[in-house]
């Protein structure tokens, strides 16, 4: 394995300001940002703080949805919860503020921007927010939280269960069968497929959706359904009817 270098000071300077926070434990920040392939388990990798800042994530977004939303019972939390932490998320999350440019990496992984590494994307803003914690407490923290995740959270689409296990049980309910997925095309090179996928449910004109993977382009059909048929409101960043947001109080 190979041993990287620090961030340059330009490039702290740079991410410092992305992510709203001066970092007084610059040796901190640098952790943040190395894979574990990038120098031994001797000199340190993102690992630890990765831990931390999943278990600070979680509360803080538990936090503000325990706050925003309520008249929500804990399912709906709960479903909110997951969709917020989860992978996704904090690879979108990475992907906004740009974190790719920042993340050490050893010469075995050399281009950590491709969706098959969204997962270390996802592992480095879980990291940054464990640095943050260390660095500035809890409250510092919630203040990039809120930053990066507040629109996703009032989001009505967060609170959405899976759209393929949705659309079955209501394709059960409403016409006693079972929805179909079959893939209409398949293109791109073997690393950066498309999938071309169609859903169809006896009675109802199918619907399409298209992704980088068989699985994603299945979702995205079965949201398009669903929304088709007034299931679900389209997606959109406006707050679920019958919820109020509140800035702060438990």
């Amino acid at each position: 394995m190979t041993k990287m270098k620090a961030l340059r000071p330009e490039e702290r300077a740079r991410l410092e300001e992305r992510i709203g926070v001066v970092f007084e434990n610059k040796a901190r920040l640098d952790r943040a940002l190395t894979h574990s392939s990038s120098r031994d388990a001797g000199n340190g990798n993102y690992e630890r703080l990765e831990f931390l800042g999943d278990r600070v994530l979680g509360l803080c977004i538990a936090e503000l949805l325990f706050t925003s939303f309520r008249s929500a019972d804990e399912g709906e939390l709960s479903v909110r919860l997951n969709q917020l932490v989860s992978a996704g998320s904090c690879a979108e999350v990475a992907d906004e503020l740009g974190l790719h440019e920042f993340i050490r990496t050893g010469s075995d992984i050399k281009n950590v921007t491709g969706s098959r590494m969204a997962s270390v994307r996802a592992d480095v803003v879980e990291s940054l927010i464990g640095a943050i914690y260390l660095e500035g407490g809890l409250e510092a923290a919630r203040g990039f939280i809120v930053a990066n995740w507040g629109d996703r959270a009032a989001s009505a689409a967060a609170g959405r269960r899976d759209a393929k296990t949705e659309l079955q049980e209501w394709s059960h309910a409403r016409f006693g069968v079972t929805p179909n997925y079959r893939v209409a095309e398949r293109s791109g090179p073997d690393h950066d497929p498309q999938f071309t996928v169609v859903v169809e449910i006896e009675g109802l004109e199918p619907e399409t959706g298209v992704s980088r993977s068989k699985r994603a382009a299945e979702q995205e059909a079965a949201t398009r359904l669903l929304e088709r048929q007034g299931v679900w409101q389209e997606r959109a960043g406006d707050m679920p009817a019958g919820h109020q947001t509140e800035s702060s109080g438990i």
